[in-house]
């Protein structure tokens, strides 16, 4: 769990702070400087957001007695325990000596710092929160602890950093291996979180017949064929229209992000519903962020006619996500744990084409001949020419070709060739990307 420490000069509201977090008075609060002097801990929450938070004393520079030293002591405690400390500083008074003080101490400390303006009801002067910038912390949070205002930016920040934090910790795989992340991803009720379960092997989520059981994007670490992955659980995700409330809001958000930072994401559909557009929405936009897909037909064991159903899926699968030819589709059932070697080898084969890596000799060799087979059109009375190639990244596969004409370059032909690529390097069921550039040949003197 999230670990953050509550940190500021006296008086800016962090124990006010600490108890909105915490959903309830906890810590003593006051206008008198100084009333908490200890590390005060408690589970915090915004929305699906749950975190173990400190509550610090407020930190002083000169050290009266041996009481306000020793607090001093206790907030350094808290700051190298935390994963992340909240710099609290009161909008109204602007940026004061010993707020640029205990900035400078922090940064010292090599912990990740988010700096929040507190007392930020009502209208604040610009020019406050641009001063706040000298602290070198970058763009503040502005929030009223006490009226319980701007903790949806709050979430966002403190999310994004976790999410980072998560990628980070995950990407330290063995040298030369790339550690897979797996998101799993749905409608409400498709199963997501009993496959979460069939995979651990261990009811690591809590599942129910009730649609949006699961609100919080949910992580463990396992293990396929003495190959480490990370997959996360997430919250179902239904028609915009139809979120309601602001935590739904939040676990769709979250969810959102889970995708978006994902390697592959198993996409769940239930096998005795019919494909519904929310369905192919979800698939496209996962195509959309450039990641792999895997597509788990979940309940297979409900299914009677297996070939009628298979073929009917497949067809509409061809014919609404037709920019990602062949995708990845398992057949299981997550309750009897049918099939589910089955999904992560795929996982992990769809994961490896992802990162594929192709010669720029081998590209120009595929393009010579895709160019014979079938000639480019003419544009405006002239051939248009296709003159190099080259990858530029992976994850997914990024390529960009110098043509004599990329402005009315036409898109069949562009079809045509994504297509062939695909199949000359075993890229089907992944998105590729290839842009077109109007240069000429960097290795010769003249176009």
């Amino acid at each position: 769990m999230l670990k953050i420490a509550i940190i500021g000069r006296p008086n800016v509201g962090k124990s006010t702070l600490f108890n909105r977090l915490a959903g309830k008075k906890l810590a003593v609060t006051g206008d008198m400087p100084g009333v908490t002097r200890d590390r005060h801990y408690a589970e915090g929450s915004i929305g699906p957001l749950e975190f173990r938070m400190v509550d610090t004393a407020g930190l002083e520079k000169d050290f009266s007695n041996d009481t306000a030293e020793k607090s001093f002591a206790q907030t350094g405690k808290a700051l190298a325990e935390a994963d992340l400390a909240l710099f609290l500083i009161d909008a109204r008074d602007g940026i004061t000596p010993l707020d640029s003080h205990f900035a400078a101490w922090l940064k010292k400390k090599n912990r990740p710092v988010l700096l929040v303006a507190n007392k930020a009801e009502g209208r604040i002067d610009g020019g406050v929160l641009a001063e706040s910038h000298v602290l070198g912390f970058g763009e503040p949070v502005t929030i009223s602890a006490e009226h319980g205002e701007g903790l949806m930016e709050l979430f966002e920040r403190i999310e994004d950093f976790r999410t980072k934090m998560q990628i980070a910790w995950m990407e330290k795989a063995p040298e030369g291996e790339k550690l897979l992340r797996i998101t799993i991803a749905g409608r409400p009720n498709s199963g997501k979180s009993t496959l979460l379960n069939a995979i651990a092997g261990e009811e690591r989520t809590v599942t129910g017949a009730e649609a949006g059981t699961t609100r919080d994007s949910i992580s463990i670490s396992a293990e396929y064929g003495g190959k480490k992955f990370e997959i996360v659980d997430t919250a179902g995700l239904r028609k915009k229209s139809n979120i309601t409330g602001q935590v739904e809001k939040t676990s769709a958000s979250q969810t959102l992000r889970s995708i978006k930072y994902a390697n592959v994401v198993i996409l769940v559909l239930d096998a005795t519903l019919n494909l519904e557009k929310q369905d192919l929405s979800i698939a496209d936009l996962v195509l959309q962020e450039g990641r792999a897909l895997v597509i788990a037909v979940n309940k297979w064991d409900l299914i009677e006619d297996h070939s009628g159903f298979k073929s009917e899926i497949e067809y509409r699968l061809e014919q609404s996500l037709s920019q990602v030819k062949k995708l990845p589709l398992i057949f299981i059932s997550a309750k009897i744990g049918k099939n589910i070697d089955k999904l992560i080898k795929a996982c992990f084969a769809t994961f490896e084409m992802w990162n594929t890596e192709i010669s720029t000799g081998q590209l120009n060799r595929w393009l010579a001949r895709a160019v014979e087979s079938h000639t480019p059109p003419m544009v405006k009375g002239r051939r248009i020419k296709l003159r190099y190639m080259t990858q530029t990244s992976t994850r997914p596969p990024a390529f960009v070709i110098f043509v004599s004409n990329s402005a009315d370059f036409p898109e069949s032909y562009l079809r045509y060739l994504s297509n062939s690529l695909k199949e000359e390097f075993v890229l089907e069921g992944i998105t590729i990307r290839i842009n077109l550039k109007k240069n000429k040949n960097p290795f010769t003197e003249s176009a």
